[in-house]
């Protein structure tokens, strides 16, 4: 049991369930846009986020961005620096837009950890900037990635499914901006931090009814879209509705950022259906 329980840690601690909610989403966008699955792309994906997110998770507090501290973390480094190998071996075999767009969402990620000149601070040292820096990287890796590389060209509905897809992932980061409230340093003032919680619980209310009534924006409406969106969207109203404590082990880490996982059965099974 206690190995059992280790693995599923270093699971979550490692970031691969957040790889796998990345990956799930821009699975999510190759089924709405009806794209064949290119792995690669999403092996490439899952990869990359992983490397992105144990580096500001465990990075930024490494002796220059590389010597970590313990014994765990180094298992944690050493997984990602495989993960990187992985990862440029996926990216060399994608079209050299993806490296592009690549490119400048990891600045974007980059300069949200590292201090773009050595006295000048990191975006995460910017008041409420954090949710937004990293809803916009999710966005840009989950829509614009599978629509490069598929040559889409730009739409009314690409745009919506963006702008979509930027709210979701703002809406599920407001649980674990309410679970770390208590650790987080006064100076990132973040939402809970400025509005406090209750607030930052009706705030997530409204950007999921706004969610759910952009898909009636679009130009061409799927039903099993339509059905899954707001299937997700009622799960979603529920949390922020409950009076559960999103800081209880292994509900936001686990549960809430496997939500994009449960929309992608939900989107394979009512196409099966539909």
């Amino acid at each position: 049991m206690r190995l059992i329980t280790s693995i599923f840690n270093f699971y979550l601690n490692a970031s691969v369930h957040v790889a796998l909610a990345v990956m799930a989403l821009t699975s999510v966008t190759l089924f709405l846009l009806d794209i064949p699955l290119n792995y690669l792309l999403l092996g490439f994906t899952g990869c990359s986020t992983v490397v992105c997110y144990n580096f500001i998770k465990y990075g930024v507090e490494a002796e220059k961005y590389l010597i970590v501290s313990n014994r765990y973390h180094r298992y944690i480094q050493i997984f990602s620096f495989l993960c990187f190998g992985v990862a440029l071996y996926f990216l060399a075999q994608l079209d050299q837009r993806i490296w592009l767009a690549t490119g400048v969402l990891g600045l974007v990620s980059a300069l949200y950890a590292v201090p773009l000149l050595p006295k000048s601070g990191n975006l995460r040292s910017l008041g409420g900037m954090k949710i937004f820096v990293v809803a916009l990287v999710w966005a840009g890796f989950t829509i614009i990635l599978p629509v490069l590389d598929a040559q889409f060209p730009y739409s009314w509905d690409i745009g919506v499914q963006f702008v979509q897809r930027f709210l979701l992932v703002l809406i599920l980061i407001l649980p674990f901006e309410i679970r770390d409230l208590k650790w987080d340093s006064k100076d990132l003032r973040t939402l809970p931090q400025i509005l406090g919680v209750q607030k930052t619980r009706k705030l997530g209310v409204g950007l999921i009814i706004i969610f759910l009534l952009l898909t009636f924006l679009r130009d061409d409406i799927d039903t099993a879209e339509v059905v899954s969106r707001i299937i997700v969207g009622l799960v979603l109203l529920g949390l922020f509705r409950s009076k559960l404590d999103f800081g209880k082990r292994y509900l936001a880490s686990f549960w809430i950022e496997g939500i994009p996982l449960f929309w992608l059965g939900i989107i394979w099974v009512l196409g099966k259906l539909i």
